[in-house]
């Protein structure tokens, strides 16, 4: 029987950021250094198949502190922690690696910065997203007043109207922030923003080669995990530049193959904590059922890379 023929356009850049490759390395390096169990505070990124392969290497993950013995060392998150997590850690004296992504911790120090000379942070972010509760806490109490739409902006009531900074989570729709920022300039003139945007540039890159393929495609498949904030962008990217059928699939197994009947060209992307043996799982699925012609395009080119601590480089 002939299988119907069809076009994946691959998105390129996509899946892994050096934020997230740093974490997972920091994890299997620790591992590595003090033997296993090695404990992990929080998912250290967004994708089940990356938690899943690590936990058979030896991490356990919790979700708070007190779930971890005072023995065995602990890693925080990619997405970052309050400063009251450390303070535990080191009250405990716990050996800890912060996997903090460097530009979450970018936008932390930029928060502390502005609260040092006197400022009340707004932060554009989504309530409950751990990066957000992480940079939430590096300030006290009220000193972080959030926002997730525009409307929220209008029911802001801030100490003082003219000493006002924002920052923003890193991995929000480019698109969507733009509005936010317009209204929180429109209702507070004198608000400080970072010098760039706070939106790190692996996010804002996934998203243009998502805008570059979304309207060349019948459907568009993002590879990533339901928590992931930066895969469900790519979603709303996607529907936002006309692709109708757009969706988060967590592997190939989770296609829905009777609403892609008929479709000739389907797009494929992956979140920046989704590998790309996924991508490859995805596009093995699609051969077994049709004739695929697989095109690539590339909207950016990414060299970045970020250090792991000095503690796991340095000899047990």
């Amino acid at each position: 029987m002939t299988k119907p023929s069809l076009t994946l356009i691959l998105a390129a850049p996509r899946g892994f950021c050096a934020g997230v490759d740093r974490a997972i390395k920091i994890v299997e390096m620790a591992i590595e250094k003090w033997g296993a169990p090695i404990y992990v505070r929080h998912e250290i990124v967004h994708n089940k198949f990356v938690v899943d392969s690590l936990r058979e290497k030896g991490a356990v993950f919790v979700e708070e502190l007190d779930e971890c013995p005072t023995d065995r060392p602990v890693i925080f998150s990619a997405h970052g922690v309050a400063k009251a997590v450390p303070a535990e850690a080191n009250r405990r004296d716990m050996i800890y690696v912060d996997a903090t992504c460097p530009l979450v911790s970018k936008v932390h120090i930029e928060a502390e910065r502005h609260h040092a000379n006197g400022l009340q942070m707004v932060m554009i972010g989504h309530a409950g997203h751990p990066e957000t509760i992480g940079t939430m806490g590096q300030l006290p109490e009220g000193e972080v007043l959030l926002v997730e739409t525009e409307a929220d902006v209008a029911t802001l009531e801030p100490r003082d109207p003219e000493r006002l900074a924002f920052i923003t989570q890193t991995t929000l729709s480019v698109d969507d922030t733009a509005g936010i920022v317009a209204a929180l300039k429109a209702r507070f003139p004198a608000i400080i923003g970072p010098h760039k945007e706070d939106i790190c540039y692996a996010t804002t890159n996934r998203q243009e080669a998502v805008k570059a393929i979304a309207p060349k495609a019948d459907a568009l498949l993002v590879i990533g995990a339901p928590n992931s904030s930066n895969s469900r962008r790519l979603v709303e990217v996607a529907r936002s530049r006309g692709c109708d059928y757009a969706q988060l699939v967590g592997r190939a197994d989770e296609i829905d193959w009777r609403a892609l009947e008929g479709v000739r060209a389907v797009g494929l992307t992956a979140g920046a904590s989704a590998p790309e043996v996924l991508v490859d799982e995805v596009i093995a699925a699609f051969r077994d059922r049709y004739d695929v012609t697989v095109e690539t395009v590339e909207t950016a080119t990414e060299n970045v890379e970020f250090k792991v601590p000095r503690v796991l480089r340095e000899p047990a």
